[in-house]
């Protein structure tokens, strides 16, 4: 199926909209009326989007991050304009002491300014795998519309990153089986379409939300609900005559796209059988049926025992869709369980597991045990009164909270294998494949460093690139990059439990320029080594600590490489 464009045009447009002009924070207006004020609005800033740290839903972690959300904020900023109604509504905002919090003038220069059509981002492509404290995007361009882009920017592209990091280790830990997206009831009121958009880019075959499933160019996924089923039991003389009454109309309604869900009663004394007679009749009338779908209890026991049922009545080859609670661990803990149970039902395993189809829904849309991606935007620059752009800092007592000011590139390093092994943040005007080796630094720890040498490096690829407008890539350009991207990670990062950690490192030129800006903007009688200063040369770890860190800054060669 194709996207119906009109109609997928009108939705976007539509959810653009849902998010007026004013969906930001006040402390974003403040702000821009300040730099209005004091002449700072126009002067060139830099921003970064990054983020600190991969999910962690604790029983186990993400060892990587997929970032969507490019699509759906640039249509908001197509669309985002301080028309009359807004500035009426900004105009009546009052302070503490009832006095008009914009002024007039305010008010007429953002009605007057084309404010985000004056940006510039440059960033890694959607639906890439990204990993923390590199930049995501970088935002250039005038003070104050760079600084209203914050909270837009945050909403647009924090939450679908989140549910698409999940959605990519469901789709890899079903090993090629469809994983469809069935959480929009769960979901974020109407932030569910932009969520959903990220799980079909990161490896859902399809959704229940047929909104979601027109724009994406997919046909939706589904079946009926146990209330059928229960609407034919009730006026029924039996429950078992009810629900093959309701299996019988179904299965005339839907010949062709045939799929029963059979645990409204009892899975294998009632729903399996059932659907088995139903299926017979099809078979004898020319058609071909779908599957079941099994939506409680012990799903691994009862796909087995179903697919025993089914294989000896001659339906070998129909899907078994698993619902309910479903996650990557959820999944991964029913296929170990299928390959113990199998052989005692003469069940073939490996045969089960490919005929196998996942329904996640609450798990997935809620991103279960993890329910917000750390992503954050900072001021990493700022041109002077000569227009030369001079490094900002963000100093923090956590180091990890501490940015990379400045200009910079982002280059993803390949060993010579084509497993993706660093991140390196550097000078626009470095190459890592200029030189001989390259000495690297730990983006917030200091004094750990390590060396990358020249032969190591297969090949290499800049990551930050102009960002462009979401109708010149398709859905299935945007998955095709996710899986190429995670097919080049390391198993060890795809592990699902205690993955290693990807390296991201600075240059030694972007060390250095981190460091000098930070003893700049550190207060001159503090020192260096004080507790509440700069967060870069705050942190001195521990023996035991730094030997600890120093493991994560090491660059394994391709035969290191450690396989689960």
């Amino acid at each position: 199926m194709t996207a119906d464009v009109p109609f997928a045009t009108a939705v976007r447009e539509a959810r653009a909209s849902a998010r007026s002009v004013l969906f930001t924070d006040l402390y974003q207006l403040l702000m821009a009326q300040l730099y209005h004020r004091e002449g700072l609005a126009h002067r060139r800033a830099q921003f970064d989007y990054f983020f600190r740290s991969n999910p962690d839903y604790g029983t186990h972690q993400a060892g990587f991050s997929v970032t969507v959300g490019h699509g759906p904020l640039w249509e908001w900023m197509r669309s985002a304009r301080f028309d009359d109604a807004a500035l009426a509504a900004l105009s009546e905002l009052r302070d503490p002491v009832g006095a008009p919090r914009f002024t007039t003038e305010f008010l007429e220069w953002l009605g007057a300014t084309d404010l985000f059509g004056s940006l510039q981002i440059t960033g890694v492509a959607e639906g890439r795998v990204v990993h923390p404290h590199a930049p995501v995007l970088t935002v250039e361009g005038p003070l104050a519309a760079a600084q209203l882009l914050e909270t837009p920017l945050l909403n647009c592209l924090n939450h679908p990153s989140l549910i698409a990091t999940k959605a990519a280790r469901i789709a890899r830990v079903a090993h090629g089986s469809p994983v469809l997206e069935f959480g929009m009831r769960r979901g974020p009121a109407l932030g569910v379409g932009e969520a959903i958009r990220g799980a079909l880019i990161a490896g859902c075959a399809s959704t229940s939300d047929v909104e979601a499933a027109i724009v994406a160019g997919m046909e939706p996924a589904g079946t009926h609900g146990h209330s059928m089923v229960q609407a034919y039991v009730a006026v029924a003389a039996t429950a078992a005559a009810g629900e093959l009454a309701a299996f019988r109309a179904f299965a005339a309604t839907y010949p062709d796209s045939c799929l029963l869900l059979v645990d409204t009663i009892d899975t294998l004394r009632s729903g399996i059988p059932h659907a088995i007679t139903v299926f017979e009749e099809l078979r004898e009338r020319g058609h071909v049926p779908v599957g079941i779908r099994l939506d409680s209890g012990d799903l691994a026991y009862l796909a087995v025992r179903s697919a025993a049922l089914l294989d000896a009545a001659g339906f070998d080859r129909v899907s078994i869709v698993l619902s309910g609670d479903l996650d990557e661990l959820t999944i991964w803990q029913i296929q170990a369980q299928i390959d113990e149970d199998s052989p005692r039902f003469g069940v073939d395993p490996e045969l089960l597991k490919r005929r196998l189809v996942y329904g996640v829904g609450t798990r997935l849309i809620t991103s279960h045990g993890d329910s917000s991606f750390n992503g954050v935007y900072k001021l990493v620059g700022l041109a002077d009164e000569n227009g030369t752009m001079v490094p900002a800092i963000k100093l923090s007592e956590n180091p990890a909270k501490v940015p990379i000011p400045g200009a910079k590139q982002v280059w993803r390093l390949y060993d010579t294998a084509g497993v993706a092994f660093v991140d390196l943040v550097m000078e626009p005007d470095e190459d890592p494949l200029a030189d001989g080796d390259i000495v690297t630094h730990h983006p917030y720890l200091d004094g750990v460093r390590s060396t990358i040498t020249r032969r190591s490096i297969g090949r290499a690829e800049t990551l930050l690139e102009p960002v462009h407008e979401p109708d010149e890539v398709a859905l299935s350009v945007l998955r095709q990059r996710c899986r190429d991207d995670i097919d080049r990670l390391d198993p060890g990062v795809r592990r699902l439990v205690n993955p290693h950690v990807y390296h991201v490192s600075l240059s030694d030129r972007i060390w250095r320029r981190q460091q000098e800006t930070a003893k700049r903007s550190r207060p001159k009688d503090q020192h260096p080594g004080a507790r509440s200063t700069s967060g870069v040369r705050v942190l001195r770890p521990s023996t035991r600590h730094r030997r600890c860190v120093r493991s994560l800054c090491s660059f394994p060669s391709p035969s290191q490489h450690r396989r689960p």
